[in-house]
């Protein structure tokens, strides 16, 4: 494992919910972050962060593991209906479902982090609180794909922060509204 991590060693059984895990932790870090930024940008106070950031958290990671029910469970009847045999590469869609719920919630639970303990300034600790959550599935990437740790961490890094900028603006520009 550490020579996986450390290497262009792959494990070609660990990766069979990559997409899932990837997809589902990404997202929830994105929202979740985007929750924070709003309300930061907004000027609101932050006990709204927790009380949005949860409900996001479990709303959303719940729709996310559904729709991912939903899709792969479609998918695999448009192939029995087409007369083919589906690959369902042994992953049943209510795995699929629950490897992205799990991952959304604990993956997007990270910016919250700074907000339950109090780590101040808040939200400057949660910027880096959801950096620091990007470069780690980024990196864990690198377990499942022949990518060097800090390629895959900081190719994720930039994606998601670029995301999380963008919540920032559009808090920026809504403040007023609030």
């Amino acid at each position: 494992m550490l020579g996986a991590l450390f290497g262009d060693e792959v494990d070609e059984t660990a990766g069979a919910y990559i997409a899932e895990l990837v997809y589902g932790a990404n997202d929830g870090i994105v929202t979740t972050f985007a929750v924070v930024a709003g309300v930061a940008g907004a000027a609101l106070e932050p006990s709204i962060v927790l009380i949005l950031g949860a409900a996001n958290l479990f709303a959303d990671g719940f729709s996310m593991g559904m729709s991912n029910f939903l899709s792969r469970r479609s998918e695999l009847e448009y192939a029995r209906g087409a007369g083919e045999t589906p690959d369902d590469g042994g992953k049943r869609p209510g795995q699929t479902a629950l490897a992205t719920f799990l991952a959304f919630v604990v993956a997007g639970a990270l910016p919250l982090v700074p907000y339950v303990l109090e780590i101040r300034p808040l939200f400057l600790s949660s910027i880096v609180a959801t950096g620091v959550a990007f470069f780690l599935v980024g990196a864990a990437r690198s377990l499942v794909i022949p990518r060097r740790w800090y390629l895959a961490g900081t190719e994720v890094l930039v994606v998601g922060m670029v995301a999380a900028a963008v919540a920032f603006v559009v808090g920026e520009l809504l403040a007023g509204a609030a």
